[in-house]
């Protein structure tokens, strides 16, 4: 187990984390407007498992790896810059929906909305660089037993309280649907403020330097 301590401060660390919006927050949000609550928690159980998948490679060496190969780490970053860019398209170009659009939404299957969760998380190479980063400065390697079952402890903490605090987004998000569906001049202003959002993120995800 971690030191006291130190799981506190990665607790708290993880809070503001998941209070900070970002690719997962703005998908999720989307999906329990346009679909409801019931969408936005399935599309948080994809989020969740891309949470556990970058948990294991990190805590098993796998992303230390992936992040030494310049090649590798760039095609993850530009393929997440690339799928923003494509979701800010789907916003704005003409006749297009808005992600948060509530009326004649079509709406996706279970399983579409889980994966969908998932590439959304999987396709976000801050989630890498936040385990492989982050674990390291709260694990004890000589005092507190094995550096795997310690990075694996740290790792269920933040999975625990970034899914805890996104179900309550989700299910706040889509309480508000009635409310958007009805003044159709927000939702077009909408539209261009979530596309300028998602391009303006995708731009910046692609010039980021590898740290």
């Amino acid at each position: 187990m971690p030191e006291r301590s130190n799981l506190i401060a990665f607790a708290l660390l993880s809070l503001g984390m998941v209070l900070t919006p970002g690719p997962n927050m703005i998908y999720l949000v989307s999906r329990s407007i346009c679909q409801g609550p019931a969408a936005g928690l399935i599309s948080l159980g994809g989020v969740a498992l891309g949470f556990v998948f970058y948990m294991f490679s990190a805590a098993l060496g796998i992303t230390a790896l992936l992040l030494a190969v310049p090649y590798a780490y760039d095609a993850l970053r530009i393929a997440g810059a690339l799928y923003l860019l494509y979701m800010g398209w789907q916003a704005v170009k003409p006749g297009g929906r808005s992600p948060f659009q509530v009326r004649d939404l079509p709406k996706d299957s279970p399983r579409r909305l889980f994966t969908m969760g998932f590439v959304t998380n999987l396709l976000n190479p801050k989630i890498a660089i936040m385990y492989l980063s982050l674990l390291p400065q709260f694990i004890s390697p000589q005092d507190h037993g094995s550096v795997l079952a310690q990075s694996l402890v740290l790792g269920f903490t933040q999975i625990v309280i970034s899914v805890s605090v996104n179900a309550l987004i989700a299910l706040m998000a889509g309480s508000i649907a009635v409310f958007l569906a009805g003044r159709p001049v927000w939702q077009v202003v909408q539209r261009w403020l979530m596309g300028t959002v998602l391009a303006g993120m995708a731009v910046r995800m692609a010039l980021e330097s590898r740290r």
